[in-house]
This record gives C-alpha cells, structure tokens and sequence, in this order.
C-alpha cells in the first residue's frame, strides 16, 4: 500500500490558534515577509477556548483593578513592581493592536476593545487600609497617576450604583477607579489578526486538526505527526521552529516533544463558571469592571468580579467566576488530560506542590460543593439587590496552572504565565494563564529575542520592531512624556477614551 501521508516544509510551525500564536505569526510576518507558517488547531475555528469571550474575563488586564497583582507582604506593606509589569505590558499591547488598525490589517476597533472604567471595591476597615495603601503604592508610578480612591458613600454610587444599591450607608467601603480600563473581546481580535495573517503568502492554517506527535531529529528539524480529524488523513510537517500555544493543551505537547527543559511540568487544572445576568434593566444599571478580594486559597484566576462586558455586539453583564475542579485541560478536552500527564519526572514536584496548596485544594472543594442559592449569596456580597431568576449559571473556560520542580521546595504552583524554550531556541511552549491575552504582544517579542537572536538584534528587525511599537526598549513608567503621548495616540486609533 503506498504512504499517502501528506509531507510540508515551512520556517514555523504554530500549534493552537488562540491569542498567543495568532501574535506571533504576525510579529514574525512583519518582521519577515518571506517566512513560511503553518498553523495547526484542533478545533474547527479560531480562539474557541482560552481566547474565547466568555471562557476569560475580557479584561485588558493592566493592573488598574486587580488586587492580587499588588499583594500585602508580611510587613503589611504593598509592592507595586508585578502591577507596574503587567501596566506596562498593556501599553505594549495597545501599541500593536493601534499599528494593525493603522496599517489597515485589523478594522474596526470598536469590535474588539472599548473603554470601561476598572474599579476596586472591599468592605471591612483591614481591607480599606489595604486598598488605601495599594493606591498610595501605585500613584507614585506615572502609569496609575490618573487612579481615583474614595471611601465616600455618594462617590460610590456615583461610580458603581448597582453594586452600592441596597447597602448600608455606614458600612465601611472603598474603592478605586481608573477611567483608562478597557473591555476586550480576545477571540473577536484573535480571528481578524488570522483573517488577515492567512491572506498572506506563506501562511496556512488547518482547523480539525490534532498534533500527534513531535520529534526534534538529529539535524535539528522538527517532525510533527498531525492528523485530519475530520477525514482521518495523516500529515507529516517539517520545521525548524515550534512554538506551542494550546492553553491547557500545551503541557501534553511538552511532555511528548521529550525535550530536557520540560521534564518536571505539571500542570493543575481549574475550571470556571459565570453567573450571567438575563434581565436588561439589571444589565443597564452596571458600567464598570469591579473587583474585589479573592478568598483565602482561592486561584488568582477566580478574584471575584462583577463584570460589564460586550460579547457578540451586546452588553453582558457577567458575576464570577465559580472555580471549580475537572480532569480537562481544555474545555473541549478529556478527563483523562490529568491522569495522562502525570509522568515519572514530573509526579514529586506535582505531590509537593499539591500538599503546599492544601488551601486551595479545600477552596475547590467548597466551590464544587456550592449550591445555587450559595453562589447567589456570594453574588449578592457585590450586587446586594440581586434575585435569583435574573441570573444563569454559565460554563467558563479552562485554566492550567503550571507545577514545576524546585530545589527547596520539591515541587511550587505557579499561577502566572510561563514561557519555556529549548537551550537552541527550536521549540518555544507557552503555559498557564493570567494575565496571558493581555500581555500577548510583550511575551511574543520577548519570545523572538530569545528564539530569533540573530535577526532580532539586525537594525532591519529593531528598526521595524519601534514602528509596530513607538516605546520599544524604553519604560514607559520611566518616561511620563512619552507615556502621555503613547496613550493619547493608541487612545485615538483605538477609539477609546484618552
């Protein structure tokens, strides 16, 4: 019988068609006109898993709202380097999307990013301190200058009257708000970044299809088995350069590239669930992002929020989310996803971490445990007014977070995101989750540096590299004029509030 395996040769091979694979492509694209790329997903469409709008939170994650990116140490005091980061990172973010709005290879801003202030509420005189002591922390930096802080009841329901209705006038509250935040629909950018990447020549995606199998050989080229899934066809692609952005499906692929920089991975599945409002009069009354504390042993992924999104050209307006505990790493996955990736090198780390997060294994049991009228009552801690048939349970995304080896500790859970690269910059594997989306273009280039040394320090890329993004190689939290001038400018192009 004669091998009717199909065989390709491209420069680049990316496998998942979410947010992170959709920026590469096109940053090396623009970097290098001539390069050949194939994309590989399993699924039927582009961005139907973490990319998805209601499988994350659509926030333009900045670190203007959320508290678990400015904890309180023991001392009590608040470091604000891991928000200054992530702030920092977003303006990367909105640089790029600005350059493919200009450059005419993304329309319609509106579609994708709109403005929407982000808040910080609590309750409880501790948590008011802290919050006042995070905001002292962050006005100091030129990127939060513009932050509000208010322990006024009348500001409150000024700013956020659906979640101030109803309450005590003598409670203690506070909160804050940045008129900068913004509410972004990752998998409606996601799919017009591909609808332009794959008008171009050299690039080729395949949906339905699964990646096998990968092999580095000895002269250095990947072969990755891949199969057909709707017609069964085998394909066999060649490539110098791998990189792996299947969300909950990337640490499955890592195990099976057998590569010496994987061993010791694990991974953590959580899962996660919205209460969605269906009554219109409810949804109006709400337009803000605001955040709260997180539970003690809960993920950063499950901060609680009470959300004003646009998904599908509508408002929503979204509660959550609901952790809870499943096998998958992907919400199309298996149950046989853990299980299978538990293998001989990575199984201490996993049992050491595992009984070093004892509170948070306790939180996902409450949280599976939870009854409806349960996750009314923890709804009702942010909108007090709120009725049960207003709102519908709705199933969010998946979320893997990663496990890896430590020397002291024999095995740490990591809640943020995760780039490993092979020490010959072949294979590039993206794992974890938050702030992941938002952070997608800083992570991307950081990537190139470090897999395409060579052309990425040519005048030719550098020079290119500052056009699709003015602030490159400078801080912008450094540099307040230049700041200024950078949100003003993405402001305008991206339709948003300056």
């Amino acid at each position: 019988m004669s091998d009717t395996t199909i065989r390709t040769n491209s420069d680049v091979v990316l496998i998942g068609a979410g947010i992170m694979s959709a920026t590469l492509g096109l940053i090396l694209k623009e970097l290098q006109p001539d390069i050949k790329i194939e994309i590989y997903e399993r699924l039927d469409i582009a961005a139907a898993e973490s990319s998805d709008a209601w499988n994350n939170a659509g926030t333009g994650h900045s670190a203007f709202c959320e508290l678990n990116y400015t904890p309180e140490s023991e001392d009590k005091t608040v470091s604000a380097k891991k928000a200054i980061s992530i702030a920092e990172s977003f303006e990367v973010s909105r640089q790029f999307w600005s350059y493919l709005v200009q450059e005419n290879k993304v329309s319609s801003p509106e579609n994708f990013i709109k403005s929407i202030p982000h808040m910080s509420f609590v309750w409880g005189e501790k948590n008011v301190e802290y919050l006042k002591k995070r905001y002292d922390a962050l006005t100091a930096n030129p990127l939060f200058k513009d932050m509000l802080f208010s322990t006024n009841f009348a500001k409150l329901q000024e700013w956020m009257p659906l979640v101030m209705e109803g309450r005590n006038d003598n409670e203690k509250v506070a909160a804050t708000s940045m008129a900068l935040g913004t509410d972004v629909n990752f998998g409606e950018l996601t799919r017009n970044i591909f609808n332009h990447l794959t008008t171009l020549d050299g690039v080729t995606i395949h949906f339905h299809h699964e990646v096998k199998k990968l092999k580095q050989r000895d002269d250095k080229v990947w072969r990755i088995k891949v199969t057909d899934l709707a017609t069964g066809q085998k394909r066999k692609a060649y490539t110098k350069f791998v990189f792996i952005g299947a969300g909950g499906g990337s640490l499955p692929l890592l195990e099976k590239a057998d590569v010496p920089e994987g061993k010791g991975y694990g991974g953590f599945p959580v899962s996660g669930q919205w209460l969605k409002c269906i009554n219109p009069e409810v949804i109006a009354k709400h337009q803000a992002k605001v955040y709260g504390k997180a539970s003690v042993g809960a993920p950063p992924m499950s901060v609680p929020h009470i959300d004003s999104r646009m998904i599908n050209g509508e408002r929503a307006l979204l509660f959550g989310p609901f952790a809870g505990f499943s096998t998958r790493f992907l919400k199309n996955g298996s149950y046989s996803d853990l299980p299978l990736s538990i293998k001989t090198d990575n199984i201490i780390p996993m049992i050491a971490a595992g009984i070093k997060n004892i509170p948070l294994t306790r939180y996902l049991i409450e949280q599976v445990r939870q009854s409806p009228k349960d996750r009314i009552n923890a709804l009702k801690e942010y909108v007090p007014t709120a009725k049960s048939k207003d709102w519908v349970l709705e199933r969010a995304g998946q979320r893997v977070q990663v496990i890896k080896k430590d020397e002291k500790e024999g095995g740490i859970l990591e809640f943020g995101t995760e780039v490993i690269t092979t020490h010959d910059g072949s294979l590039s594997v993206l794992l974890g989750a938050s702030p992941g989306a938002s952070t997608a273009v800083s992570i991307m280039v950081d990537l190139v540096s470090r897999c395409f040394a060579d052309q990425f320090n040519s005048p030719e890329w550098q020079q290119k590299l500052k056009h699709m993004i003015p602030s490159f190689g400078q801080k912008l939290n450094d540099n307040p004029e230049l700041l200024l001038e950078v949100r003003k400018a993405t402001a305008t192009v991206l339709k948003l509030k300056n």
